[in-house]
């Protein structure tokens, strides 16, 4: 119930925040055949001009826009007040000279000055040309001028210099150069508010579209290559064809349609969960866990999407795959990227590019990731998702452009900072670690540490045990590597299965002294309940101490429900009528490769201290029977291992009691 709760629950939300519009049912490639056949158009559209036609059209505006400059008559009106005593006090000579003379001068002064502020004196220069109209606000009235009819600093000084060198009063040029500088102030200056206003309300008028196609009229024939007006009047057809579609009338019928593709994809998930990860799928947990990191790839896509489509490849979406495998395996963080990605394409632009890219990425990520838990490997890792993002992108665009020239190098630049985006997995993966309860190869790495806390104390009350368990994990760990499974799972359980023990160490022969034996003061029945509850007790040690689940499974599992046969056989001695369940563990049975792995490890190992003068025939049959007799109790029933694997793991069991025993071989007499 809860699963199908978690599945429509996923289903609705994802529905629902997909964009509200419908779905284009022809797909089309620049530069590639029309691959349908021949396309009419189902009502009346509009065509949609390009973004390079419209960005042309307001550049096209911006240049021709007629700025407008603001006149200060204050300005210009004190300084014609003040010229007459100004004229007075630069040029005493002039002005105490003979009257006409002087009355002529000063009529001169103040032509040019009235000339100077007839168009005004910029207060600052802009990048205009001067034949460039503009208009010049004076008061009320506005005057359709020339930018250049405006003086700048500079053509001020030219212009001073030019009428008193062509005059009759050049040889008192210094004088009235004095004269203008000290009066002339600036008194023009460009109306921002003003310009930008009228600027913008010419950019509004500009129209997104140029022409239309009317209802039936051909819009592109089988055959015909999808470029230039095709290409756009498709464009034009599939954005008006998407949002007339998404209306009142069919809103639920897309609704309807939208989810049932959704959950398709989703039960497929389910549905290999289910039967080739059985126990993943008993697990609330992790299943919980992965349809959330679905939702939440859906979610994070989708608000780039609305927000700047531009931007969709920064979306890191191989953090989903490289999640999956640190926690699960490969073959599951594929198959859920693939289904992502299917669910993706609906909301997507270009679909089948996006989807191809991110699948590639998808495979690469899975094929070039190993022992994430090494930071090295992460980064090679996002290195060769990046070229190969790119490399991609490189050949899309070289199929739809025909050419290498114009690549968008700021697609690039988000590809490459969509790989950097994928470090952040680490962190990522701690956080889920501890919000889910999931356990990763760098929280194994942690584990396996010996200088750890339990480790230690395991070592310190249990040294007999301690030792076992490390040869142990190195049998266990080699036999794991041979047959591809999780060597480092299978090492951290080896070394954490037996501190059930530290409870009562001396009840256990690794940890005795020659002096003795603690269970020879206890009956059989007694002693087999000391030696089975190591099992509890280290389940009870183990949870106490935060030990992850996958872990603990090894302590649960290590025995299964094999028979504590020495104290039954000496109980037997004495009572026929014996009851075979008080000398059996409580199991589980193991049920994976790695906790079946443990089980035979462990057995090996301990029966193995037992061997007196051993041989390598002796070992080799030492081996046989101990696993065969495992396998006879039907104790890997529950455990996906096949034969051909305990074939093999029995022979890294041969090799490594071979080479702790330094034997040699032996040689025919």
């Amino acid at each position: 119930m809860y699963r199908v709760f978690l599945f429509i629950c996923t289903t609705v939300l994802i529905v629902y925040l997909f964009p509200k519009g419908g779905v284009f049912k022809y797909e089309f490639i620049k530069g590639k055949p029309w691959q349908y056949e021949n396309l009419y158009a189902p009502f009346d559209f509009a065509i949609a001009k390009t973004t390079l036609e419209i960005a042309s059209e307001k550049k096209q505006i911006e240049e021709n826009i007629i700025p407008y400059f603001e006149y200060d008559t204050v300005i210009s009106n004190a300084a014609k007040e003040a010229y007459d005593d100004a004229f007075a006090s630069y040029l005493k000579v002039l002005n105490e000279g003979k009257r006409r003379k002087r009355d002529k001068s000063k009529l001169f002064g103040r032509i040019l000055l009235n000339d100077i502020y007839r168009y005004g004196v910029l207060q600052e220069t802009y990048s205009y040309n001067d034949k460039r109209q503009i208009f010049l606000n004076k008061g009320n009235t506005a005057e359709a001028i020339t930018y250049g009819q405006i003086l700048s600093a500079n053509t001020l000084t030219q212009t001073i210099n030019s009428r008193i060198e062509k005059s009759e009063y050049a040889e008192y040029k210094s004088d009235f150069v004095a004269l203008f500088y000290d009066l002339v102030k600036s008194n023009v200056r460009l109306n921002e508010k003003l310009t930008q206003s009228t600027l913008q309300t010419e950019l509004d008028k500009v129209l997104t579209t140029r022409g239309g196609v009317s209802k039936g009229s051909r819009v592109i024939a089988k055959g015909e290559v999808v470029e230039g007006d095709k290409l756009q009047i498709l464009n034009s057809l599939k954005a008006e064809y998407e949002s007339q579609v998404w209306s009142d009338k069919n809103f639920y019928w897309i609704v309807v349609g939208y989810g049932l593709l959704v959950s398709l994809a989703l039960m497929m998930l389910l549905l290999f969960i289910r039967k080739y990860r059985r126990d993943i799928y008993d697990n609330n947990t992790q299943v919980t866990f992965i349809f959330f990191n679905v939702l939440l790839m859906v979610l994070i896509t989708i608000v780039v999407v609305q927000y700047q489509s531009a931007y969709i490849y920064v979306v890191p979406l191989c953090i989903l795959p490289l999640i999956l495998k640190a926690f699960f395996d490969a073959r599951l963080g594929l198959f859920t990227h693939v289904i992502t990605v299917m669910i993706l394409g609906f909301v997507v632009p270009n679909s089948y590019e996006y989807m191809f890219l991110q699948i590639l990425a998808g495979i690469v990520t899975i094929l070039t990731i190993s022992e994430s838990f090494r930071r090295a490997n992460l980064f090679i890792s996002v290195g060769q998702i990046t070229i190969v993002y790119v490399m991609a992108y490189i050949s899309f665009h070289i199929i739809h452009e025909g050419t290498i020239g114009n690549i968008d190098w700021i697609t690039v630049v988000l590809f490459v900072i969509s790989g950097f985006a994928t470090l952040i997995v680490h962190p990522l993966i701690y956080v889920y670690e501890k919000i889910f309860g999931l356990v990763s190869d760098v929280s194994l790495l942690e584990l396996s540490d010996t200088n750890s806390a339990l480790l230690k104390e395991l070592s310190n009350k249990a040294p007999g045990t301690f030792h076992h368990s490390l040869n142990v994990a190195n049998i266990a760990e080699a036999a794991a590597s041979e047959i591809g499974a999780n060597a480092m799972l299978v090492r951290v359980g080896a070394l954490y299965h037996d501190i059930g023990k530290m409870a009562n160490p001396i009840y256990f022969t690794e940890n005795q002294s020659a002096s003795g034996n603690a269970h020879d003061i206890l009956s059989p029945k007694e002693s087999a309940k000391i030696i089975i509850d190591h099992v509890i007790h280290g389940i009870e040690i183990a949870k106490k101490n935060n030990l992850p689940d996958r872990v603990i499974d090894f302590i649960r599992t290590h025995h299964g429900t094999s028979t504590v046969y020495y104290f039954y056989a000496k109980e037997k001695e004495d009572n026929e009528h014996v009851n075979i369940e008080d000398f059996q563990y409580l199991g589980p049975k193991p049920f994976s490769k790695e906790t079946a792995i443990l089980m035979m490890s462990d057995s090996v190992e301990a029966a193995s201290k037992s061997l007196t003068n051993p041989t390598s025939s002796l070992i080799d049959s030492f081996v046989e029977k101990i696993v065969n007799k495992q396998i006879e109790e039907g104790q890997f029933l529950n455990a996906n291992i096949t034969f051909k694997e305990i074939q093999q793991v029995k022979k890294v069991f041969k090799r490594k009691l071979t080479n702790i025993y330094h034997l040699r071989i032996e040689y025919p007499e």
